[in-house]
């Protein structure tokens, strides 16, 4: 029980502080894919967090996994909102900045996937597991994202290239 609410606690700070950094980051890029990447992650942590707020609230006052409270989070739309943000044709690197706070994003991402994903394996109650599975899930797919983001900061030409189906022979 202590050990759970622990880790909801450093799971509700990990999550704003990521929140926090994501919403700086889409302030102060000039980059268009950057500005809306970090905008959609920034908006589904804070989903993230306030769900294991109510969580934790929950969990506290009844000393168990809660009945009522909605354990589903949106899926993240992070991918599909990079596509369509890289092929609006924008064609500019990202800079030292961007690419900075790209790979800091990516550690932590990588980092909260694991931690999610151990809370789902201790856990014995399906719909625990499920939440923290789903969570797990959802925190990999931004560290994919972010990853891809990369790519297209390093070179948007090499990203455009690898990602277009078009073929050489005008065909």
């Amino acid at each position: 029980m202590e050990e759970r609410l622990n880790a909801l606690e450093i799971a509700l700070k990990n999550e704003m502080n990521e929140h926090n950094f994501y919403l700086k980051n889409a302030e102060r890029t000039a980059n268009p894919v950057g500005k809306v990447m970090f905008s959609q992650i920034a908006a589904e942590e804070l989903e993230h967090y306030e769900r294991l707020k109510q969580l934790a609230e929950n969990w506290k006052k009844d000393q168990k996994w809660p009945e009522t409270v909605p354990l589903r989070v949106k899926d993240t739309a992070v991918r599909s909102v990079f596509g369509k943000a890289a092929q609006g044709g924008v064609k500019t690197a990202g800079d030292a900045d961007d690419l900075a706070a790209v790979r800091k994003a990516i550690d932590f991402e990588g980092k909260g996937s694991q931690f999610y994903a151990d809370l789902r394996d201790k856990s014995a109650d399906p719909r625990e597991k499920a939440f923290f599975g789903l969570l797990a899930d959802i925190e990999h797919e931004h560290f994919a994202s972010l990853k891809d983001t990369e790519e297209f900061f390093l070179d948007p030409a090499a990203w455009y290239q690898k990602n277009q189906s078009t073929s050489l022979d005008g065909a």
